[in-house]
């Protein structure tokens, strides 16, 4: 595995692999891996050079969030990278993605503010940016990103159609702990009380996936039943639950076709995001 730290080496190593007719699956990524990390990775293999872009991007993060304490350990990811066949990680410095006079951003509309949206200003077109800006430096066959991040994959999939990306956007599932918890780099703000009060969440979507499989199917009974359920957990602060189609985000008065409903928690200074997808007939 090599490690590159520019963009046009990066540009020129994949121009040239595709010119060889080989085909390029690309993770993007803020680093400190887990597993959530390596089975996109895993799922990139079925391309023949796989590549992880690794960038805490600071234009994602709002004034008071955590950039300055957001995880790291780059050696402890190149090695967990390199162990699941990763070809090359991607790691540029700041300066190398936003150089002087950088003045241009990417914004998806309405998408882009509601859910987390709404409670992190500036946020989704921070990621809009930078991932444009890395399908264009490395322009693979198919990208690959988890499904956590529902509100994310879908602005993602918008923006890609949208402006033409000739790119396939592939999201893979969510990785659970045993307990539930959706994996996520920010579970190590959690102490050990919070981490156990963090399973809260997942217990609630399920709790909203065993009403509808029982027949319900008013979005505003959903929601209430997942909201009382986080609220009965003393350390959980629920920033939203929201309940919308899983394409465009459209909020949906009936329970029809492709839905999700995801939320917004927070348990000490970790905020916490999950979701489920139901498709309904």
């Amino acid at each position: 595995m090599k490690v590159i730290r520019t963009r046009s080496e990066m540009r020129r190593i994949v121009k040239e692999a595709q010119a060889a007719g080989r085909t390029v699956g690309l993770v993007p990524t803020m680093g400190f891996f887990h597993e959530g990390h390596l089975e996109l990775m895993r799922r990139a293999s079925e391309c023949d050079v796989v590549v992880v872009s690794l960038f805490v991007n600071p234009t994602q993060f709002g004034e008071g969030e955590d950039l300055s304490d957001y995880p790291r350990d780059f050696e402890r990811d190149c090695e967990m990278a390199e162990n699941v066949g990763v070809d090359y990680i991607f790691a540029p410095e700041p300066e190398e993605m936003y150089p002087e006079g950088f003045a241009t951003g990417i914004t998806v509309e309405k998408m882009s503010d509601m859910m987390c949206g709404a409670f992190r200003p500036g946020h989704f077109s921070g990621v809009a940016t930078v991932v444009a800006k890395l399908f264009n430096i490395m322009p693979a066959d198919r990208a690959y990103f988890g499904r956590k991040d529902a509100q994310q994959l879908a602005i993602i999939k918008a923006m890609a159609r949208d402006l033409d990306f000739d790119m396939e956007i592939i999201g893979v599932p969510t990785v659970r702990e045993d307990d539930g918890l959706a994996m996520s780099s920010r579970n190590t703000y959690l102490d050990a009380e919070e981490r156990e009060a963090a399973t809260v969440l997942h217990r609630a979507l399920e709790s909203a996936v065993a009403m509808v499989e029982n027949g319900e199917r008013d979005p505003e009974v959903l929601r209430s039943v997942v909201s009382a359920t986080i609220e009965s957990e003393p350390l959980a602060h629920l920033e939203y639950v929201d309940i919308c189609d899983n394409i465009y985000l459209r909020p949906t008065a009936e329970l029809e076709g492709e839905i999700l409903i995801a939320l917004a928690v927070r348990i000490g200074r970790a905020r916490l995001i999950d979701n489920v997808i139901l498709r309904i007939e």
